[in-house]
């Protein structure tokens, strides 16, 4: 492929549209699935699945604790399918996320309650959701590369942000289906109207299988099998050739996942706690997270222009500054007011991240051992970052009935993320296009990386 074509020819000589789209569709029912359980848990699992009479933030405080779980997963699926998607092949990988993810869905919409089942219930409820974060683990790393692998290191920004673009969608979809679910009365609401959005996961899951069972391989993917130099163990030979890369992705994503959850779980509840109706901050993170759709694809495309780790610092430190301001908002118990701590919350500290992150991530691995890495570095600290954030902060909120202590910590995962971005100078820059990987095929087969 010629470097000097300009952005059109190279995405009509890669059909890197219809990549796009699959990744997009297909990310956005996958994380709609995965937001279920977010949105559910902050709104009405602390009431169903733990005993009557039990203080509300306790309640929730406990559903977060299945939150927890269902991240602390992710890492063993992200090892899981990374081993498939770089072993075997992304599309395999993609298509097992999908089908682990759907079912587990579907079941939790036919969960008995606790006071149907007693400690089943939420026993179960977290076996569901462990299931839930091992397909989410190996779902993010895939559903980038089936973009990113296709791309030309000038577009790479720019076209593998719609994969978070899908992420996005996910989470609009997910609110969107409980905003109608909560218009119920509440009676009816806590009896079965929770339930829908789950069950209706499983047309939502058909249409993905369809769509990533006609998806080709990734050209990146496709040369390194021809060439014949796939690791047998791409964890191990990530961890062994990329350990600075991962540790830099760790940390990069501390303001990112942490910030998020902290943005859209953990605000569900605080707004909750200080008396704003739930409907408005269901309509609040909708619009916000529409809205980054847009912002998550300009960033990316910026980052094209100017590079990863400006854009990416420019996120983070919107972040810290925003820490405050963002639950001063949410006090004043004004819609307009709040949709605007969304809108800068999610469409853009959050976005400026989340869009250079696929481009940023691509380029620290070498691509016979990049679904694994990446896989590693973004699940492992999911963990400690957004699978620990609703937690602490909901625990925060419970000790101090203040935003002040939440406001710190995120100001401190931000702090986290600015130190990884300055580490991040001397590693990666695999800036490989699909017709230049033989060199990184050269470095893994001595250990050199």
């Amino acid at each position: 492929m010629s470097q000097k074509a300009p952005g059109a020819s190279d995405a009509k000589s890669h059909g890197i549209k219809r990549y796009i789209v699959a990744s997009l569709i297909g990310n956005s029912l996958e994380w709609y699935d995965f937001f279920l359980y977010a949105t559910a848990a902050a709104i009405v699992f602390g009431k169903l699945f733990f005993p009557a009479g039990t203080d509300p933030l306790v309640g929730t405080l406990g559903a977060f604790v299945g939150f927890a779980v269902g991240f602390a997963a992710r890492p063993f699926g992200g090892i899981l399918f990374g081993h498939i998607g770089d072993r075997v092949s992304r599309k395999t990988a993609l298509v097992l996320t999908l089908t682990i993810m759907g079912i587990a869905t579907f079941l939790m919409g036919l969960l008995p309650t606790f006071q149907q089942v007693g400690i089943w219930a939420p026993i179960l409820l977290v076996v569901l959701r462990v299931l839930q974060g091992i397909a989410a683990g190996g779902e993010w790393g895939g559903g980038v590369l089936i973009i990113s692998e296709n791309s030309s290191d000038k577009r790479r920004g720019l076209f593998s942000a719609f994969s978070q673009g899908g992420v996005t969608l996910g989470f609009v979809l997910a609110s969107a289906a409980f905003y109608l679910a909560q218009l119920l009365p509440e009676e009816q609401f806590l009896a079965w109207g929770w339930r829908l959005p789950f069950l209706l996961s499983i047309l939502l899951f058909g249409v993905g299988m369809y769509i990533r069972f006609r998806l080709p391989e990734t050209k990146e993917f496709e040369q390194v099998k021809n060439d014949g130099e796939r690791a047998a163990l791409p964890v191990l030979a990530a961890l062994r050739t990329h350990p600075k890369e991962i540790l830099v992705a760790m940390g990069l994503r501390m303001a990112e996942n942490g910030g998020s959850y902290l943005l859209l779980s953990f605000s569900l509840v605080y707004g909750v706690h200080v008396g704003v109706e739930r409907g408005t901050l269901l309509l609040g993170v909708m619009l916000s997270m529409l809205f980054a759709f847009c912002t998550i694809v300009f960033f990316g495309h910026l980052s094209d222009k100017i590079g990863r780790r400006k854009v990416y610092a420019i996120g983070a430190t919107a972040l810290a500054l925003m820490a405050f301001p963002f639950f001063w908002l949410i006090d004043s118990n004004s819609p307009g007011l709040i949709v605007l701590a969304y809108f800068i919350g999610n469409g853009i500290c959050h976005a400026a991240m989340i869009g250079a992150q696929p481009a940023f991530f691509h380029e620290l691995f070498s691509p016979e051992v990049r679904y694994s890495g990446m896989a590693l570095g973004h699940e492992v600290a999911a963990v400690f970052a957004g699978g620990l954030a609703p937690f602490i902060a909901t625990a925060l909120l419970l000790t101090y009935n203040s935003s002040t202590p939440v406001a710190l910590y995120a100001i401190g995962l931000a702090a986290i993320t600015l130190i990884a971005l300055a580490f991040s100078r001397n590693v990666g820059q695999h800036r490989t296009s699909p017709t230049d990987t033989q060199k990184h095929i050269d470095d893994i087969r001595v250990g050199r990386r």
